[in-house]
């Protein structure tokens, strides 16, 4: 049978998203919104589905009273400002949205999107941005640092996530094709669900970023401010070196942080995006020590023409071209191997002492980020669904030929 190579993606066409909220807006949310308009531009608009929505009353947010369909938990109690705290029922409500009438549906997963119920003759395609951490290797750092745990509901946690884990693995059966935002994240996808996935990197707006200004003596790491990102170890390490660090981010350990921060630190807390462009834009380098399972502020230095010292596991391997192993001169940064106080100060002293800032050219950094713009992105995304749609459409084609021929000889 002949395959037809030329097929149109449908006009109808469901995305999913586990929630949007503007107290959640990252990201992932940022694939979403890239994805949205790509297929409005190359198909349809599409039909948008989540848990609970309230970026719907948000004048300055892309959802303004734009139409999005939800589950029962949108209408419970603070079921839209605190949908992670009903993380029992997420799994159930996420396999109560209807998308019967959708051939292609596109889900953007962190935790439940992927476990939505289609039929053999949708294809469902999901944009994974990692497994759910705290379900699996994560589980204890979340634990230790959950209130639930302290008020002596630690077992009842425990045996919600094993159920969770279970659910996990079984619905990512549901999914005909994955897409990883890093080759780590499918290394994950891979362990804990043993499915095969491509690997698409997300988008990045690296326009918006200057890099031909010059530089200054300081450094500088954005995040958020939790335990697993590791701010503690460059707090710890600027301290020692006594050297410039300028931390920007929000959460829980920023006190932590300020307190433990000697004279040559600053924990400058939550900055706009003009104020992190503009430090970027002169910071010596970008310094990082978390896991990441892509990282968008590491391109977004790189974007700036900053190079990155970093830890090297996670979403740097891929977007982190080392100093140490770049064979074509087109390095853009350092990576440390241990995640340790003793191996960050190894790196920036390497980098101090082979005054790697003029080595590293910023054109060629910047370039480097090209690969992860936008534009990028969509030309891949593209290609990507075209070519699994029109595989889906001859499979089925090939299936009802088959029972046809069943049918004919019986």
């Amino acid at each position: 049978m002949s395959v037809n190579s030329s097929l149109d993606l449908p006009s109808n066409i469901a995305l999913v998203h586990e929630w949007f909220t503007p107290r959640s807006t990252g990201g992932a949310e940022n694939v979403v919104q890239i994805i949205d308009d790509l297929l409005t531009e190359i198909a349809s608009e599409p039909e948008l589905f989540s848990l609970v929505n309230e970026e719907r009353l948000e004048k300055n947010s892309w959802l303004f009273k734009r139409k999005v369909k939800t589950s029962f938990i949108q209408k419970l109690p603070f079921g839209i400002s605190h949908v992670q705290q009903f993380l029992p029922l997420l799994p159930f409500a996420i396999e109560q949205l209807d998308l019967e009438g959708y051939p292609l549906v596109l889900s953007s997963n962190h935790l439940v999107a992927k476990g939505i119920l289609t039929s053999p003759d949708q294809l469902h395609i999901s944009y994974v941005h990692t497994p759910v951490r705290y379900a699996w290797d994560q589980m204890n750092i979340y634990l230790k640092r959950s209130f639930l745990r302290r008020i002596g509901l630690g077992p009842l946690i425990r045996w919600q996530l094993h159920t969770l884990r279970q659910w996990d693995q079984l619905s990512s059966s549901r999914v005909d094709c994955f897409l990883a935002n890093s080759n780590f994240t499918a290394k994950r996808i891979w362990k804990y669900w043993r499915r095969r996935s491509e690997v698409l990197h997300p988008p990045v707006d690296v326009n918006r970023f200057e890099w031909n200004k010059p530089r200054e003596d300081f450094y500088l790491s954005v995040c958020r401010l939790v335990p697993n990102k590791r701010v503690d170890l460059l707090v710890r390490a600027f301290n020692r070196l006594q050297l410039p660090l300028i931390v920007v981010g929000d959460g829980v350990e920023k006190a932590y942080l300020k307190d433990l921060a000697g004279p040559t630190v600053q924990i400058l807390g939550f900055q706009s995006k003009e104020k992190i462009e503009k430090l970027m834009s002169r910071c010596r380098a970008f310094v990082y020590a978390g896991i990441e399972d892509f990282g968008i502020a590491p391109v977004e230095a790189m974007a700036s023409g900053a190079p990155v010292i970093a830890f090297g596991k996670g979403g740097v391997l891929d977007t982190v071209k080392c100093f140490n192993s770049s064979s074509d001169g087109g390095a853009t940064g350092l990576l440390f191997h241990d995640q340790t106080v003793k191996s960050l100060i190894e790196a920036i002293e390497f980098f101090r002492e082979k005054q790697l800032w003029r080595d590293l050219n910023p054109d060629l950094i910047r370039d480097w980020s090209n690969s992860f713009s936008q534009d990028s992105f969509k030309k891949r995304f593209e290609q990507t669904i075209n070519r699994a749609w029109r595989e889906h459409v001859n499979s089925c084609d090939i299936a009802t030929s088959d029972l046809n021929s069943l049918s004919t000889n019986s």
